[in-house]
């Protein structure tokens, strides 16, 4: 299985760089790991609705550009669905014994994803109700689905 990860923005912090390049390098043996960064919207500190979903469409034109046609696609939002570090194992296993090959996750950037992404999605997951940065969102997805592949193999964890 391949997951491709579809991420708003680039990752400034030194400290967040170093944790997600150790959960790509953790990630290796269980599967193939691709990053794909979108560049984020320019904008003004103050910017008015409309203008921010101006913003949200020219990204999501971008990530769409960038998501397979076939395979499984996960938007990461607020709204979605909140599943617990078994139930995100079991999503990605039944995935693969369904014979995806390809599982996308998306992350958008401070302004959320567009409707039309979020309609291209099959699923809507919530990280949690907090709100973290999209840099920060990035390093801990990947170590859940690090955890989920863990969990998958039967290998320990912890809880």
């Amino acid at each position: 299985m391949q997951i491709q990860i579809i991420a708003v923005g680039r990752v400034k912090e030194p400290y967040l760089a170093e944790g997600i390049a150790e959960y790509e390098k953790r990630l290796r043996p269980y599967v193939k790991l691709k990053i794909t960064e979108i560049a984020d919207e320019r904008r003004l500190v103050h910017t008015t609705p409309s203008q921010q979903a101006k913003l949200v469409h020219k990204e999501g034109v971008r990530i769409l550009a960038s998501v397979p046609a076939s395979g499984y696609t996960i938007a990461l939002d607020v709204r979605g669905k909140q599943r617990s570090s078994e139930e995100l194992a079991g999503l990605i296993r039944e995935q693969e014994i369904g014979g995806t090959s390809h599982l996308t996750i998306i992350i958008g950037g401070d302004l959320g994803l567009s409707g039309d992404v979020l309609a291209r999605c099959d699923e809507r997951l919530s990280l949690s109700a907090m709100t973290f940065t999209h840099q920060m969102v990035r390093l801990v997805l990947l170590e859940q689905v690090y955890r989920a592949f863990r969990i998958i193999r039967g290998e320990p964890y912890h809880k």
